[in-house]
């Protein structure tokens, strides 16, 4: 059971006083979390794409790289790479790049996008939206198994036994499929044998126990070992040392994030009844003390399957000292717990 942690690099008004941190004080202060998570034993940091003036990582590989010559042992992923509005060859040699620095530590998490940002900045259709995906997923893993690449598609020029460079450190570079829970994200995943992260960011994270049920189904009927397919999550969440100061301390940059996206989607208001009750042992909210975060993790693990749980902290701007605690607590006393439960319960199951 791997335990990690994913920033979209928040740059949101303080609730408090409404200042708006720089785009690159962020940045560094998202390096500094990065190599706390690996000092406290942590395995994975993600770093998602976007295109916005309130988040500031529109070149995830560039943030990861800064943190690489800094840890040790920490994988460092996207997530996600916006795969629909990017160069599938440019991805793979950022990300190349990326594992030859880290000595084998880097992963892409190709998604679609649940924004939508980048099509209009590099000249894309959102009409073509599924199509773009399909047809760049493609190629990306085409270059991931074979130095030279002859392909044809329609959105993108032909390439004709061309080579890609660098080469990465693992051979293949990791590729996951980030997806937001839908029955055909989940059987694309299973069909090519990849790795699944599921954001449950609402509802009940177990059903989310019946897409991994279908992901698992079409790999199989695909010819791949759905024992061998690992399933990650990525869930809004913040630790600290009691549940009350957790709660309090999370929710107001949470409240005014979920109501900014809110005015943009449609969704309703965002209060603190909505909070509290996503925090309760069966919401999609990980947020209290160490004890009550790693046992809503390891009900996550038991229920619905998931082999990777990253912890999305913050939502909306915090105070960089919060969120450090906050990570410093999740490696030395929540994952600890949760690798040795599940380690004696997996144990049992055999």
């Amino acid at each position: 059971m791997e335990i990690g942690l994913s920033t979209f690099v928040e740059t949101t008004p303080d609730v408090k006083t409404g200042e708006v941190i720089s785009h690159a004080q962020r940045l560094r202060e998202v390096v500094e979390e990065i190599v706390l998570a690996d000092q406290v034993g942590l395995d994975v940091f993600g770093v998602g794409e976007h295109h916005r003036k309130d988040y500031a990582a529109s070149s995830p590989a560039v943030v990861l790289a800064a943190a690489a010559t800094q840890t040790k042992r920490i994988r460092l992923t996207s997530a996600v790479t916006v795969l629909s509005s990017a160069d599938p060859v440019r991805v793979f040699q950022d990300f190349a790049t990326l594992d030859a620095v880290s000595n084998g530590r880097a992963e892409i998490m190709a998604g679609r996008g649940s924004f939508i940002e980048s099509f209009p900045l590099f000249g894309y259709d959102l009409n073509d939206y599924d199509e773009l995906f399909d047809e760049k997923l493609e190629l990306l893993l085409k270059i991931c198994k074979s130095e030279k690449v002859t392909w044809s598609g329609k959105h993108r020029p032909a390439i004709h036994n061309l080579g890609v460079y660098p080469r990465p450190v693992q051979d293949p570079l990791p590729v996951w499929i980030g997806s937001g829970g839908t029955p055909q994200s989940a059987i694309r995943a299973g069909l090519l044998g990849l790795p699944l992260v599921l954001a449950i960011i609402g509802g009940r994270p177990v059903q989310f126990a019946a897409i991994v049920e279908l992901y698992k189904r079409a790999a199989a009927q695909a010819g791949h070992d759905p024992a061998k397919l690992r399933v990650a999550s990525h869930s809004h969440g913040f630790v600290a040392a009691d549940t009350q100061t957790a709660a309090d301390q999370f929710f107001p940059s949470t409240q005014q994030a979920m109501n900014v996206l809110g005015r943009e989607r449609g969704w309703g208001h965002y209060d603190r009844a909505s909070f509290d009750a996503a925090r309760s042992f069966e919401g999609a909210l990980y947020v209290g003390d160490p004890e009550t975060v790693a046992q809503k993790i390891i009900h996550l693990r038991k229920q619905v399957g998931v082999t990777r749980f990253m912890l999305h902290v913050p939502v909306g701007s915090m105070p960089h000292e919060q969120v450090m605690k906050a990570i410093e607590l999740l490696g030395t006393e929540v994952a600890p717990r949760v690798r040795e439960e599940i380690a004696s319960w997996e144990a049992s199951q055999k």
